[in-house]
């Protein structure tokens, strides 16, 4: 037995660093139609070529006017035209006003729009006239040209993440398509001759000692929420020869290598020394709980040149969950050009009790309940998916921190988290 002591392990926060520094954007690009470009990521600023609005514009339903013509409360005017959206007015003469519709262009002499619940008709019998119940100021209820957008300015910047918001600024500046980086292409691949599919044996049909591969299904789904196109490499064995097989195969054709399980220091766990024959291993155990067993290196391509990266999971469900939102999930972005943000926590009471602390920075999984505070779940091993289930977040609990009733935790939503 050896007396060597243990080495320190690395910090949560020190391993997203070094973890980054070892990332560069991927430098292709493609062009897609807007509509398409949801949860994408700009490969180049979108700089506008016009003005919005193009044009004052009422954002009322109401009447454009002279602001001069209505300084007292009873002013009369003269109807002389009728402006809907999508058509241009006449310009206004002193004592005239325009019948005007949200979105239409502001007739030229107008100043001013006067919604049309501060006037009423007047009835007369030459001429529309409407009686303003209300002062007008210049400038009420007019939107200005280039308020929103001034040609020449950057409205959307490289490495931003599109979402629907973007999407609509993007084509309100007339952009039917937008240049994007390109998807990241993982492999995916889990190890372990435990492991079995759903679909292919019966519940009751599983032999002793076999579990079903629920790690697939959810990091799949978590890749492909991140943008990436996925390639699903299956179930490798415990094998040392067949895990250097799988990873030289997906190394050649990936930016990325995700593995789950085989990460740990136990006989039957290939993954770590398989890498390491073929490429490096930057990264391998972190200080934190549940997900120590966590590995980040390269792998050599025979055939082309270059590396793929290698993120190598814990076996563990929720292990394996919550190191890809903490680690997988910023490397991912950054590949994208994008930049990482950590997730911004909220302050919430204590509803439980945590007496014995645990050395290591450590992940609880919990849910706000009614009264405003958090409960835990009772059963925190990393084994439990339901947990992650039952919960909405995490607190992020520092080493050596016990916890007590009405203390304030710092909260994670796994809702932001994943967004």
């Amino acid at each position: 037995m050896s007396t060597a002591p243990r080495a320190t392990l690395m910090s949560l926060d020190d391993a997203l660093k070094s973890l980054l520094s070892h990332i560069r954007p991927l430098q292709t690009s493609e062009t897609v139609a807007t509509f398409d470009a949801d949860g994408r990521v700009l490969a180049q600023d979108v700089v506008s070529s016009l003005q919005v609005p193009a044009f004052d514009n009422s954002s009322m339903d109401g009447y454009a006017v002279r602001s001069a013509d209505v300084q007292h409360m009873g002013a009369e005017l003269t109807v002389t035209q009728r402006i809907p959206a999508g058509h241009f007015g006449e310009a206004l003469l002193p004592g005239q006003t325009a019948r005007i519709f949200t979105g239409a262009p502001v007739p030229p002499g107008a100043d001013a729009i006067v919604m049309q619940e501060q006037t009423e008709s007047v009835s007369t019998s030459d001429a529309s006239r409407v009686r303003f119940l209300t002062t007008a100021e210049a400038g009420q209820w007019v939107r200005r040209s280039g308020e929103d957008v001034q040609t020449g300015d950057t409205v959307l910047k490289r490495g931003q993440k599109l979402g629907p918001a973007e999407l609509g600024l993007a084509a309100s500046l007339g952009l039917a398509h937008l240049q994007v980086v390109a998807r990241p292409k993982v492999a995916l691949f889990s190890t372990g001759d435990e492991l079995v599919m759903p679909g292919d044996v019966a519940p009751g049909d599983m032999r002793p000692g076999a579990i079903y591969n629920s790690n697939r299904f959810f990091l799949r789904a978590l890749l492909q929420r991140m943008g990436c196109e996925v390639s699903d490499l299956g179930i490798v064995p415990d094998r040392r020869e067949a895990t250097v097989a799988a990873l030289q195969t997906a190394a050649e054709q990936h930016d990325l290598i995700v593995t789950s399980g085989g990460v740990s220091v136990g006989e039957e766990d290939h993954v770590k020394p398989a890498v390491q024959s073929l490429g490096d291993l930057a990264l391998w155990q972190i200080a934190m709980k549940p997900g120590k067993p966590f590995a980040y290196g390269h792998v050599r391509r025979d055939r082309s040149a270059g590396s793929a990266h290698f993120v190598g999971l814990p076996g563990n469900p929720v292990s394996s969950y919550i190191t890809f939102l903490l680690l997988v999930k910023p490397l991912i972005l950054a590949l994208q050009g994008a930049t990482p943000k950590p997730p911004v926590p909220c302050y919430l009471p204590a509803h439980f009790d945590l007496p014995k602390a645990d050395k290591r920075r450590e992940f609880l999984r919990v849910r706000r309940n009614a009264q405003g505070g958090l409960d835990l779940f009772p059963n925190q091993s990393s084994g439990v998916l339901t947990s992650v289930v039952w919960g909405d977040g995490v607190v992020d609990n520092p080493g050596g921190q016990t916890i007590a009733q009405g203390d304030m935790l710092s909260f994670w939503s796994f809702s932001e988290w994943l967004s």
